[in-house]
């Protein structure tokens, strides 16, 4: 159906940002209903169910109204006014500051927020606080794919293409990703390269809805996806199949590439993996012998200790074979967030500046100073990543201020850094709900959602989209923007944190101009008229730039870097005490945290809480029944759930569902060993033992 009176905007949750319009019913029940909108090319009118019941979150039986502060005679929260409530903020986090210094004062942010959000957050952090010690969740998802894509091709952008191309390229190899669970309209996309005669291969230790509808599934042990990549690198060399015109002449560094790969030899590679030397050069075979072809990751291989290299290894493979770099081809990551994409670009991230540049590089430091109007030297430098900060919260970091994200359930080792939490001086947070952590807070701020508030996302293509006010948000709520407007005042800086999106958006096309990320030719009318506009888009007659790399790669000399990669074990193996392998991840009705899915009635009666899924064989050797209770024990907890018993895994493997805090939380169990280049935690792989609930 369509609505020429709805409002067009697009959905809250992941990085496709399908195009939705909302239509007010003025029910406070439910006070917008979605209408189709057919017209918006990523998603052309398709909604998987969490876009479809959006507008519950909306209602106020679920979600904050007013702000809360803990009363320190009872320890609960308390509603307040929000002059109380930023008031108290403020003086949490001055008080912090005078002291135990700047750095001890934290901020964390998330991969949900605008732009406009994240610029703000991070100028904020920088500038009123002088703090070191931002980062954000984002962390967590896409920052290996975004290492290696800056290794490799000197800039990170999620897709260097549009989705359109995927249907029109040969032969895609998808590597741990579960697009029909995790992103149901972008499904059509393989559907539609299948329909056209394309090959589809995909990489998973599980037979998901995803694998079900590829030409070739390969199901490696998790952790080992970094074989795989070199064991098929390995069969391109010795099958004669490597591109030499593309690599000698776009290309550096392909000798010490070329023999890390042909170190594992197929057999190994087969040993490793699970995955048998047939299967490994069938797909080979596969990929060579279309004329064109993509590799596409998530957070299957990124969120490892060896995420960056990993990757970096499928992106060796497309270059070797020249599928990188010309039209339909090239490396993509399947960016997870809703704005995972420009929420890493613009500020909030450790290490940079707006724009996607470094911190630590003076000129990029000059630029940003410039137009806040600060002296470059009074920027403080890069702090730490995002698991570190949680980590440190207590100790260094002694106060936090926190906006759109969920640690407590979302965070690896979580009874852990739910501790850390709790062990702080001062905690502010800012949602729409009240989450897990929200409920640890001493103040909660209660913040406007996606349809009440204009602001710009960019979605896992690099299209900056315009997501448009809908509705008038209840009296006691307050937009993320105002929040940081008014700290910013009570914290002497009167000037400089507008509250109004498009003039934040304005300063961030100033901020980011010249640089990586270049927004400064997109404008909010230029949005509105062309669909979103790809950067980098330099100037205002500039059309943006749907495809990178065809002409060159953003390296000082335009040729793509091989990097040099060889396997490692994860950073945790099985052994006696813990003989099986746990990976975690997602379920089609639930989103990340779960903190906005787990309050809609329909997404919890598909989804109504954590599974552990295992092995016919493996159920057998324990003595486990379906829905039995089972318990599962690594080496920084236990979590129990029940038995889900499916020969679409591994024996070797078990996997559970990360939205639901309480004893099923997976994130209990998660190594949070690092990635030494992206700092991202080995999520997908970690050693536990199973038991039976006594």
């Amino acid at each position: 159906m369509s609505d020429a009176t709805a409002v067009p905007t697009h959905c809250p949750y992941c990085a496709l940002q399908c195009g939705m319009s909302l239509r007010p019913t003025g029910t406070p029940e439910l006070p917008a209903e979605v209408v189709d909108r057919t017209d918006f090319p990523v998603n052309r009118g398709a909604l998987c169910g969490k876009g479809r019941t959006a507008p519950s979150v909306l209602s106020s039986r679920v979600r904050l109204t007013e702000p809360l502060v803990r009363c320190p005679d009872t320890g609960d929260l308390r509603p307040a006014t929000w002059e109380e409530a930023l008031a108290t903020v403020a003086d949490g986090l001055r008080r912090t500051r005078a002291d135990h210094g700047a750095d001890a004062v934290g901020v964390f942010g998330g991969g949900g927020l605008t732009n406009e959000k994240a610029y703000t957050l991070g100028k904020f952090a920088r500038l009123v606080l002088a703090t070191s010690q931002i980062d954000y969740n984002g962390r967590f998802c896409m920052s290996s794919a975004a290492a290696a894509h800056q290794r490799a091709f000197g800039l990170d952008r999620g897709l260097p293409f549009p989705l359109e191309d995927i249907p029109k390229t040969g032969c895609v190899i998808l590597v741990g990703s579960n697009l029909a669970e995790t992103m149901p309209p972008a499904l059509r996309y393989l559907t539609e390269l299948k329909e056209n005669g394309g090959k589809l291969i995909v990489i998973d230790p599980r037979r998901t809805r995803t694998a079900e509808q590829a030409d070739l599934h390969l199901a490696p042990r998790p952790g080992t996806d970094l074989a795989l990549a070199l064991g098929m690198l390995h069969l391109v060399v010795a099958g004669g199949r490597v591109d030499e015109e593309f690599v000698a002449t776009r290309t550096d560094g392909w000798a010490a590439a070329r023999a890390g790969a042909m170190s594992h030899w197929p057999e190994q590679v087969e040993r490793i993996t699970g995955v048998s030397v047939p299967q490994l050069r069938e797909a080979v075979a596969m990929f060579c012998d279309a004329g064109t072809g993509m590799v596409l990751t998530a957070r299957g291989p990124e969120q490892q200790s060896k995420g960056t290299d990993t990757v970096g290894a499928w992106i060796n493979l497309c270059l070797a074979t020249g599928r990188a770099g010309r039209p339909l081809s090239g490396y993509g990551c399947l960016t997870g967030q809703g704005n995972g994409q420009g929420g890493r670009e613009h500020g909030q991230k450790a290490d940079q500046l707006p724009g996607y540049r470094k911190l630590d590089d003076p000129a990029a430091r000059a630029h940003v100073a410039g137009v806040w109007g600060v002296d470059p030297e009074s920027l403080p430098g890069p702090g730490r990543s995002a698991y570190e900060l949680l980590d440190a919260l207590g100790g260094d970091v002694k106060a936090l201020l926190l906006m759109g994200s969920n640690p407590v359930v979302s965070a690896p080792r979580a009874a852990h850094i739910e501790g850390r939490l709790r062990s702080l001086d001062f905690l502010a947070v800012a949602d729409v709900v009240l989450s897990e952590t929200a409920a640890l807070a001493d103040v909660v701020l209660p913040v406007t959602q996606w349809a009440e508030e204009t602001g710009t996302m960019t979605n896992l293509e690099g299209r900056v989209l315009l997501r448009r006010r809908a509705l008038t948000p209840p009296a006691g709520v307050r937009s993320d923007l105002d929040v940081l407007h008014e700290l910013a005042g009570l914290l002497g800086w009167e000037k400089g944190f507008p509250a109004e999106p498009e003039e934040v958006f304005e300063e961030l096309r100033r901020a980011s101009a010249g640089g990586p990320a270049d927004y400064s030719g997109i404008s909010y009318r230029r949005i509105e008229e062309e669909q979103g506009v790809f950067w980098p888009c330099p100037e205002t007659g500039h059309p943006g730039t749907p495809r990178l790399f065809l002409d060159r790669f953003a390296t000082p000399d335009g040729r793509a870097r091989f990097v040099p990669v060889v396997h490692r074990a994860a950073a945790e193996e099985t052994d006696a005490e813990y003989p099986v392998v746990l990976t975690t991840g997602r379920v089609v009705s639930q989103y990340q945290s779960g903190a906005q899915t787990r309050r809609v009635a329909e997404l919890n009666a598909a989804a109504p809480g954590p599974f552990v899924e295992l092995h016919p064989r493996l159920a057998e050797r324990l003595g486990v029944a379906e829905g039995e209770r089972l318990v599962v024990v690594s080496r920084r907890g236990r979590a129990v759930a029940p038995a889900r018993i499916t020969t679409a895994i591994r024996p070797d493997t078990v996997f559970m569902p990360f939205h639901w805090a309480g004893e099923g939380r997976a994130n209990t169990l998660v190594n949070p060993a690092l990635d030494p280049v992206s700092r991202m935690p080995e999520f997908k792989v970690c050693a536990v033992r199973l038991e039976r609930d006594a």
